[in-house]
């Protein structure tokens, strides 16, 4: 009789967090999936659990699903786990669930924490629709396009991001999408978790410079009403500008404030106001 592969959330940080139902799992499955079996390692240690473990990742998830729905298929049950959060969302664990409806085999979800919902709850920006982009692509071309994609979407937007790419996406948020507000919750349940309530501008200017660590996720407003009615050229930013220096504020300054207000680069207003 064939097996069951549960699909188990666990913490993102907090180990408090587990519920009993996943301990429960964990303890009775036959063997677990685990992205890094050091890190699954360190949460069974913590619950007094000894299990076997395969590892299951991005470069093995081809060989390893196969092997996983074998054992699962021969009557033993398995917990697929991510070293933090829900499995399968921006995960390898996709591929694994869609191995086992093409071959028939039971699916349970162990629900657990998420780091995007949780990221969302706690933004202060709409949460009645939103779309997850995951993580950004590197490569430059990939990148514009998605982005470019997303520049009339009235959604609220989630994006995961590592730190060191991060000075780049604050920049690139704001030259895509103009003056948004902008949420940036870092080391979500961890000793030094922040929520960052700032602007595409603000952030481009000031948190661009490589400070912000640990796990990020980004909750970007979509665009609204207000925006759209908005329809500026740039001559019109610039004359916006003029007009505020001939009131006494600094170009820098003017620059900014017609930036705001117009959804165009502060550095672009400012190069024609100069």
């Amino acid at each position: 009789m064939s097996g069951i592969l549960y699909v188990t959330g666990t913490p993102i940080g907090n180990l408090s967090d587990l519920s009993p139902r996943a301990a429960q799992t964990l303890g009775e499955v036959d063997f677990i999936a685990a992205e890094d079996t050091r890190v699954t390692m360190k949460l069974l240690n913590h619950l007094g659990i000894k299990k076997p473990m395969i590892s299951y990742f991005e470069h093995n998830k081809r060989e390893r699903g196969e092997i996983i729905c074998d054992r699962i298929q021969q009557g033993e049950s398995c917990a697929v786990v991510t070293d933090a959060g829900m499995p399968c969302i921006s995960d390898p664990g996709e591929d694994l669930i869609r191995l086992c409806e093409e071959r028939g085999i039971k699916t349970v979800v162990i629900p657990g924490p998420s780091a995007l919902i949780a990221a969302l709850a706690v933004s202060g920006l709409s949460t009645g629709r939103f779309t997850f982009e995951g993580f950004l692509s590197v490569n430059k071309k990939s990148r514009g396009e998605h982005l470019k994609s997303l520049e009339n979407e009235h959604r609220t937007m989630i994006f995961y991001e590592a730190p060191h790419k991060l000075p780049a996406t604050l920049r690139d948020f704001y030259a895509f999408f103009g003056e948004r507000r902008l949420t940036i919750v870092r080391e979500i349940t961890k000793l030094h978790e922040e929520v960052i309530r700032t602007t595409t501008s603000a952030a481009a200017e000031s948190l661009a410079d490589g400070s912000v660590r640990g796990e990020i996720v980004l909750v970007l407003e979509g665009k609204t009403a207000d925006e759209e009615e908005k329809s500026y050229t740039l001559e019109q930013a610039v004359k916006l500008a003029k007009s505020l220096v001939a009131e006494g504020v600094k170009s820098t300054e003017a620059a900014k404030r017609a930036a705001a207000e117009t959804g165009f680069k502060k550095n672009e207003i400012y190069r024609e106001l100069i």
